[in-house]
């Protein structure tokens, strides 16, 4: 019973109770293990010996080291893996949490509504694993400190021993405190995919020079400002040591704080490592589901896991590679089957997310009022402006999956020019809705950096068939000149850059490889009919759409 609640605890925000992402977090423990061991008698040997009688001798002073070093540096790497995201998480402020609370404690329980709303119980939940973590670090870091440095025989002699344990045990709370609001605030928990999957060997091994530095910088700034703090307490409890103890005492302190945070950082990048591995999501080859319906595992993962998980966005990693690579053609091959439904079920769950990121885009450009007046402070912004930027910094949370997605069905219709023995990417229409939904987002993401939404500042716009085609200005420049006024400056606006790039390398990719079949249509004026939708587009019109399809067309787009 007790084993279930634990599982359900850890992993069912992780992976929705499947268990892959459980597996990875059992393997990533083991060679956490493994990992901790080494730094411990890395560090006893070349650094600790010094201050050490008998520094190869076993002892039980030695051997209850290693053992509280191995479980703080465990509830370390629990509290890591707890509070671990493949996206940002907002957390509620300490009010929301005071209301929130009081909310629960006076309004009496009404089956009809509930008295906190999803929303602000996940922001509550993100709150608390924060609170959580820094105060595992903090006791994780004492323990730690006060273990290796007493572990060195350098203070049996002095009267003062427990002083001294009671100091390092304080600075080592400090130390861990520090790290644990500096690893929060920097979001350092969000699993940064990497941009190209190598083995977990290399990719550990790349990291190795990047933690050692992390953990000179920070076990130097936790020592001053443990130091400082060290400094103010009161003089019955900093003792009067004679010069060379408490001259090993700063030095031990300073080993010790520094093994404390490469544990920790060398458990960061491991971690990062092992849970931003690719997970193939398919039957063996050769096996007899691999022969009949091979993509129905991956289509489940994509489907059926709990939206946003950790497990989510690897099926998507793996559907990515998949589409993009040549390793396993035989996998894509299966997509393009005759009835057209696997590809269809593919389409749509890669155009889902990107449809609703340019829905809310779309809701903030509509919201935001017309102001020429661009240096607005923040505490001048009406609530409905403040609101606005809220759902655009939400927008750009997922954009790594927006990533994958854009590439993905932009691969796929690429491919499906060679590969579509069956026409299923053209007569089911998918090829006019990826184009569409492409279009209409990188017009979202490019109205609010800031560009122009009228595509040409003359009146005509001439196609490669002599014909004259109007131009569209939906008149919202001012607009769009006083949301980039606002948010240039904003954190999400490296990120609309980067999905522009990428919508816009995705439809040259369509382009290039359609480019004959599309020449044609436009020499027919059926461009707009061929490979636009029918209905209304997300953002734009379906002339605006045929417009810029047009500049893609002829290489002009940028």
């Amino acid at each position: 019973m007790l084993i279930s609640i634990v599982e359900r605890s850890l992993f069912r925000d992780k992976d929705g109770g499947t268990k892959v992402v459980k597996h990875r977090f059992l393997g990533f423990l083991i060679w956490q293990a493994l990992q901790s061991t080494a730094v411990f008698f890395l560090s006893k040997i070349l650094l600790l010996s010094l201050f050490t009688r008998t520094p190869f001798k076993p002892s039980f002073l030695s051997i209850f080291a290693f053992i509280v070093f191995h479980f703080s540096l465990l509830i370390f790497s629990t509290s890591l893996f707890i509070i671990s995201s493949p996206r940002p998480q907002r957390a509620a402020s300490p009010l929301e949490l005071l209301l929130g609370t009081a909310r629960l404690i006076l309004v009496p329980i009404s089956n009809s509504q509930p008295l906190l709303s999803p929303d602000f119980r996940l922001r509550a939940r993100a709150s608390i694993s924060f609170v959580l973590f820094v105060a595992v670090s903090a006791v994780s870091a004492s323990l730690s400190v006060i273990t290796l440095c007493l572990s060195c025989n350098a203070f049996d002699q002095l009267k003062q021993r427990r002083l001294v344990i009671g100091k390092l045990g304080f600075r080592g709370l400090q130390i861990g405190l520090l790290y644990g609001v500096h690893y929060v605030y920097n979001k350092r928990w969000v699993l940064q995919f990497p941009i190209i999957q190598r083995p977990p060997f290399f990719s550990f091994k790349m990291g190795l020079p990047v933690a050692v530095g992390k953990a000179l910088k920070l076990s130097a700034a936790g020592y001053v400002l443990s130091a400082i703090l060290a400094f103010v307490l009161p003089y019955e409890f900093k003792g009067q040591l004679p010069v060379g103890n408490f001259i090993t005492e700063q030095i031990l302190f300073y080993i010790g704080s520094f093994v404390v945070i490469l544990g920790w950082e060398l458990c960061h990048h491991l971690h990062q490592v092992l849970h931003t591995k690719r997970s193939v999501f398919a039957p063996p080859k050769g096996s007899a589901a691999a022969e009949t319906n091979p993509s129905e595992p991956l289509l489940a993962a994509l489907e059926e896991s709990t939206p946003k998980s950790l497990l989510q966005y690897l099926a998507y990693l793996d559907l990515c590679m998949v589409c993009e690579g040549n390793v396993d053609p035989w996998r894509r091959a299966a997509f393009f089957e005759e009835s057209g439904e696997t590809y269809k079920r593919v389409i749509s769950v890669c155009l889902t997310p990107v449809e609703q990121f340019t829905r809310n885009v779309s809701e903030v450009l509509e919201s935001s009022p017309v102001d020429n007046s661009l240096q607005l402070s923040h505490q001048l912004r009406s609530p409905n402006e403040q609101l606005a930027d809220s759902k655009v910094y939400e927008s750009f949370d997922d954009f790594q999956l927006l990533a994958w997605c854009a590439r993905i069905v932009a691969s796929l219709t690429v491919h499906s020019h060679k590969e579509d023995r069956f026409g299923v990417a053209q007569l089911s229409g998918s090829n006019a809705a990826v184009i569409s939904t492409l279009l209409s987002s990188l017009l979202a993401v490019e109205t609010l950096m800031g560009k122009k939404t009228n595509l040409q500042s003359s009146n005509t716009l001439m196609d490669p068939a002599g014909i004259k085609w109007a131009t569209l200005n939906p008149g919202r420049r001012d607009s769009t000149a006083g949301i980039a006024g606002r948010r240039k400056g904003a954190p999400f606006y490296a990120k609309a850059y980067s999905m522009a790039d990428i919508l816009k390398t995705s439809i040259y990719g369509i382009v290039s490889a359609f480019y004959d079949e599309m020449s044609h249509s436009a020499k027919a004026g059926l461009l707009e009919k061929d490979w636009i939708i029918s209905s209304k587009p997300l953002y734009g019109t379906r002339e605006l759409l045929s417009q810029k399809l047009r500049l893609f067309l002829d290489f002009q787009a940028s």
